[in-house]
């Protein structure tokens, strides 16, 4: 049986050029690792904050390497060089804003700043693509609150199944309807 791919990308200008540690893709995978009791892999990259990069490299963790969930790191705020939603949403043929308008109401519960976020969500074929915050805090905060409908989710765009650690993260799933 082939491994689930989970695609993880930090959008920073500084850790893509080795100025600072890639902290905040690296709390994507440990929290993954935690979550996740399917074989999986991660596929990994660190790049700058430029859209057409972004781009490129959301339709190639979607497309070539078929990862079912791709989250990203960092770039979702108001300055200038944070352009990592509008690359999600050039690649996507469909938003999800629900994740992140779940995901800034929780962060509201720890910073005012929350509602400078502009985290979102959207399908690309077979792959749910999910913007995050930078800070490792923050990455841990908003996945604990999505993160019960990504499965779900998953199963819905004909991903595979995803099992998880209920001791860690409850996920959610409907149940069938028995009556048909």
């Amino acid at each position: 049986m082939q491994k689930i791919k989970i695609g993880v990308i930090n959008v920073s200008d500084r850790a893509s050029k080795g100025i600072y540690e890639d902290i905040p893709g690296k709390a994507v995978v440990s929290t993954m690792n935690e979550y996740l009791i399917s074989e999986w892999e991660p596929v990994y990259a660190v790049i700058p904050d430029e859209q057409d990069q972004i781009a490129a490299k959301l339709m190639e963790m979607a497309d070539d390497e078929k990862c079912c969930l791709i989250v990203t790191t960092g770039g979702t705020g108001p300055a200038v060089r944070d352009v990592t939603p509008e690359a999600t949403e050039q690649v996507c043929e469909k938003m999800m804003p629900g994740f992140g308008e779940l995901m800034r109401a929780e962060s509201l519960k720890f910073v005012p700043t929350a509602i400078l976020s502009r985290q979102t969500a959207g399908i690309r074929g077979n792959s749910l693509i999910v913007n995050l915050p930078g800070k490792p805090k923050a990455i841990r905060e908003c996945l604990d609150a999505v993160f019960p409908a990504i499965p779900y989710c998953i199963d819905l765009i004909d991903g595979p199944f995803l099992e998880v650690n209920e001791e860690v993260i409850k996920i959610f799933r409907p149940k069938a309807d028995k009556s048909k």
